[in-house]
C-alpha cells in the first residue's frame, strides 16, 4: 500500500485511491472487454449447434470448457472496469484466462489422431491412440496444477499462501508449454514423414478427403490454433513469473480469441465432411470395419447434398 494512503485497498474506489494501488495501472475498458465476452458467447453458441449437428462430443466438451472460461475471464475484467481494486474479479480474470488454453489445446490433440488415420498410420512413429492418450494426460495434469494453484491463490489470506498458489499455477503453465512444444514437434515429425514418403504412400481410402479444400483449410486452422495457444502459454508464464501484480499483468493479448475462432469456423465436423467417425481409432487393436464406416459416411454426405465429397473431392 502507498505510504500516503491509510485506506485498506479492499475499500478503495477510483475516487479515493490512485491506480498505483490497483491490480492494473489502468482501468479495463468496458467496450473492449464486452466485445470479447460477446464474441466468445457467439462462439460457444456455434460450438453447441455444431456439436448437435455433427455429434463430435469430445471436441465439443474441450472447446466448451475453454470458451466458457474465456467468457468468465472477460466478465472479471468487466467487473474490474467498475472497481480495479477488488481481488475476486481480478482472480476470476487471471485464473480463467490462464486455464482456458489447456482446454482448447485438448481439442487440437483430439484432431491429430484423426489426421494420422486419414494420412496413413504406417507413416507415423506412434499409433493414433498414443497421441491422444499422451497429450490429453499431460493436458489433464496441467489443468490439475493450474486449478489447484488458482484455488489456493483465490482463498489465501496471506501473501505466502498467494505466492504458493501462483507458483503452482506457474508449474502447470510451464508443463502445458512443454507439452505444446512436444506436440508441435510430433506434428512436424509426422509432416516430414508424409513429405518423404510422397503421395503414393498415403492411405488410399481417404484420398478424396485429403484433397478437399475444406480439409486443407482445417489443417491450416489447427496450425494457427496451436501456435496461438503456445504464444499465450509463453505470455502467461512470463506474466505469472512476475507475480500477480507484475507489469505484464497490465497487458492484454488476443491469441486465444484467434485460436477459438479458427477452431470454430474450421470445425472438424464441417471439414471432415462426414468422415470424422471413419477416421476414428480404437484403444485396442483396430478392426476391419473402418472402410465400411467410411463408405457409409460418404453415402450419407451425398444424401445430404454434399456430392462434391464423393465425386470430385472439393466442397
Amino acid at each position: 500500500m502507498d505510504q500516503n494512503y491509510t485506506i485498506p485497498i479492499a475499500d478503495c474506489t477510483l475516487e479515493t485511491c490512485p491506480l498505483s494501488l490497483a491490480h492494473f495501472t489502468y482501468v479495463p475498458t468496458l467496450a473492449g472487454n464486452a466485445f470479447f465476452a460477446g464474441w466468445f458467447g457467439l462462439l460457444i453458441i456455434l460450438q453447441i449447434l455444431l456439436a448437435v449437428k455433427y455429434r463430435i462430443w469430445g471436441y465439443f466438451m474441450a472447446m466448451f470448457g475453454g470458451i466458457f472460461l474465456e467468457i468468465m475471464g472477460y466478465i472479471g475484467r468487466i467487473q474490474m472496469h467498475l472497481n480495479p481494486f477488488t481481488s475476486p474479479p481480478y482472480l476470476l480474470y487471471l485464473i480463467c484466462l490462464t486455464i482456458a488454453p489447456a482446454f482448447l489445446g485438448a481439442a487440437v490433440y483430439l484432431c491429430l489422431s484423426r489426421i494420422v488415420v486419414v494420412n496413413g498410420e504406417h507413416l507415423s512413429p506412434f499409433k493414433p491412440r498414443t497421441y491422444t492418450l499422451v497429450f490429453i494426460t499431460r493436458d489433464f495434469i496441467s489443468l490439475c496444477l493450474q486449478g489447484a494453484g488458482g484455488g489456493i491463490a483465490a482463498t489465501a489470506n496471506t501473501q505466502s499462501g498467494t505466492n504458493l498458489g501462483k507458483n503452482i499455477m506457474l508449474a502447470g503453465l510451464i508443463f502445458l508449454m512443454v507439452a505444446t512444444i512436444l506436440f508441435m514437434t510430433a506434428c512436424a515429425e509426422f509432416a516430414w514423414n508424409l513429405h518423404k514418403a510422397g503421395p503414393d504412400a498415403h492411405e488410399p481410402t481417404h484420398a478424396m478427403l485429403r484433397s478437399s479444400r475444406k480439409f486443407r483449410l482445417f489443417l491450416w486452422g489447427l496450425g494457427v490454433a496451436i501456435t496461438c495457444i503456445f504464444v499465450s502459454s509463453v505470455y502467461r508464464v512470463a506474466e505469472l513469473s512476475q507475480g500477480f501484480g507484475g507489469s505484464l499483468a497490465n497487458q492484454q493479448v488476443t491469441m486465444i480469441f484467434i485460436a477459438a475462432r479458427a477452431q470454430t469456423f474450421l470445425h472438424p465436423g464441417v471439414c471432415f465432411q462426414g468422415g470424422w467417425e471413419a477416421a476414428n481409432f480404437k484403444l485396442g487393436r483396430r478392426d476391419d470395419t473402418t472402410e465400411s464406416v467410411l463408405l457409409s459416411d460418404m453415402n450419407a454426405a451425398v444424401d445430404n447434398g454434399d456430392a462434391g465429397y464423393k465425386y470430385d473431392g472439393f466442397p
